[in-house]
């Protein structure tokens, strides 16, 4: 995901000389490309994400497309009062990215596990929420995002699902994309851990004979409201899957909409952390089994959300 955006960013530079990249000391080997071409265009805050933000907020302001760039928490949680006060209270052009959601950086412990940003961002007003799930959205989000007013925040994870587009498919943001359709239940799930989802979604039809339809909200703000109240109608019932904590996330927000619609589904469940701080640390993989965010658990969550 990280290399697609970069290499869609750098793409998108050659012809808008609005477009600049800030970095947290951070993504130096990817970044060689873009640094050398746009030498203008390219800038090292440091290790100092509020004054990296309050930066990027002076250019966006002056006319520029600034994208802020740095891993896990540290372009979000850490700069948090300058997101607030600098860039989303004066709308500006300034693009968040953090490569590391969830638990991408699993190794490194609580510090480096982001799974509380879509809940805080989100309550930003005006801040629009970005979190693909594989690198076509990648692309499709970073291009959207350049030409998307005021300030967004792109939410990308070291795990990716496959490639499910169709050429069909056009990318946009604030509508879901169906990956597949199905009538039992629908899973509606955001980034990397689409691919969970994917796998659940395969076990629940070979083994128990449900049709899924299968969601990817690869935005979280706006959400798209009327692919999850059809769902709400249509399905017999509604699981929110995401790397996160379910207090705000994907899940919050999905209960949320679907309430004040009066579209309430047969039966819903939230798939996501439940369990407070992550304590442990692992790989992404062996975490998600740790936390109950992988193929197994979805697939329990889904049967008893379902009465099997």
């Amino acid at each position: 995901m990280r290399d697609t955006f970069i290499r869609e960013l750098t793409e998108l530079a050659a012809g808008d000389p609005r477009i600049v990249l800030v970095t947290g000391d951070l993504g130096f080997g990817v970044f060689e490309e873009f640094a050398r071409r746009y030498p203008r265009q390219f800038l090292n805050a440091g290790v100092a994400e509020q004054n990296m933000t309050g930066l990027a907020t002076g250019m966006a302001l002056e006319g520029r497309v600034v994208f802020t760039y740095s891993i896990g928490n540290f372009p979000t949680l850490r700069c948090l009062e300058q997101i607030r006060n600098d860039a989303a209270y004066h709308d500006a052009n300034v693009k968040i990215v953090s490569i590391g959601g969830g638990f991408s950086y699993g190794q490194l412990g609580i510090s480096h596990h982001a799974t509380e940003d879509i809940s805080i961002l989100r309550a930003l007003p005006g801040l629009t929420v970005v979190v693909p799930a594989d690198v076509w959205e990648v692309r499709g989000a970073t291009r959207a995002l350049v030409n998307t007013p005021g300030t967004c925040y792109l939410r990308l994870d070291k795990s990716m699902a496959p490639a499910t587009h169709r050429e069909s498919d056009e990318y946009r943001l604030g509508r879901a994309r169906l990956v597949q359709d199905g009538r039992d239940l629908t899973i509606v799930a955001t980034g990397g851990i689409l691919a969970v989802a994917l796998e659940a979604a395969e076990e629940l039809s070979r083994s128990h004979g449900l049709t899924v339809r299968l969601l990817s909200m690869h935005t979280v703000k706006p959400l798209d409201i009327g692919a999850l109240a059809a769902a709400a109608r249509e399905t017999g019932g509604v699981l929110t899957l995401e790397e996160h904590t379910v207090e705000g996330g994907l899940g919050g927000a999905v209960a949320e909409a679907l309430l004040e619609q009066r579209a309430i589904p047969r039966a819903f469940i939230r798939v996501g952390l439940r369990a407070g701080f992550s304590s442990a640390v692992g790989s992404q993989e062996y975490l998600r089994t740790v936390y109950g965010l992988d193929k197994r658990a979805v697939v329990g969550a889904a049967l008893g959300m379902l009465g099997r």
